[in-house]
């Protein structure tokens, strides 16, 4: 990440995980993360849900700097019609794993790109599916034991303890960890931006 001088957009999130899936691609950014309230409903269409709420941060922080390129991201896990977002604590992730377990499902995220002053508006939507491993309580406390699964949709990231939950997936792999950073930089070589 770069200082505001020398960086060529903004990245509306704090998470660790998009900041490093930038860096992966030598993005100049810095991080100003978007202070909104996000529609987590259990949505019947997840895939609006998202690029709305990646629009709704972007727009957040490219409002407070109209100059700028902003990014906002959002990502859910989507399964039997609902969406499973952050866990509100370990009950909840310990639920949700169990819900997962031996089953298929759906990641989306939803990714925005603004510029308030050139009237830049462009938000698109990836999908990726993963299938679990089947997951016991023994399995579930093992993979606790190396993730924290309070600051991920659906409580597990496939970046760690992949082996331990995860039998297979298609699509981005990116997109499941919360940036589908091929799209992304397409999208910000597009603009000259990377």
């Amino acid at each position: 990440m770069s200082s505001q001088s020398s960086a060529k957009f903004i990245l509306a999130s704090s998470s660790p995980r998009r900041k490093e899936l930038l860096e992966s691609i030598n993005a100049s950014f810095e991080i100003i993360p978007a202070d909104v309230e996000e529609d987590n409903e259990g949505h019947d269409d997840p895939e609006a849900m998202v690029r709305f709420n990646a629009a709704l941060k972007a727009g957040w922080v490219a409002d407070r700097h109209p100059d700028r390129f902003v990014i906002g991201s959002d990502t859910t896990v989507h399964l039997d019609g609902r969406v499973l977002n952050k866990p509100r604590d370990m009950e909840e992730a310990r639920s949700m794993l169990r819900r997962l377990s031996e089953r298929t499902h759906v990641v989306y995220t939803g990714v925005s790109l603004q510029n308030k002053a050139a009237n830049l508006d462009e938000t698109f939507g990836i999908r990726s599916e993963v299938t679990f491993n089947r997951l016991d309580d023994a399995t579930i406390d093992r993979y606790f034991e190396i993730v924290n699964p309070l600051d991920k949709a659906g409580a597990y990231g496939i970046q760690e303890g992949t082996d331990i939950i995860i039998r297979s997936y298609s699509g981005s792999r990116s997109n499941i960890m919360g940036l589908p950073i091929d799209e992304t930089k397409a999208m910000l070589e597009r603009l000259n931006l990377i």
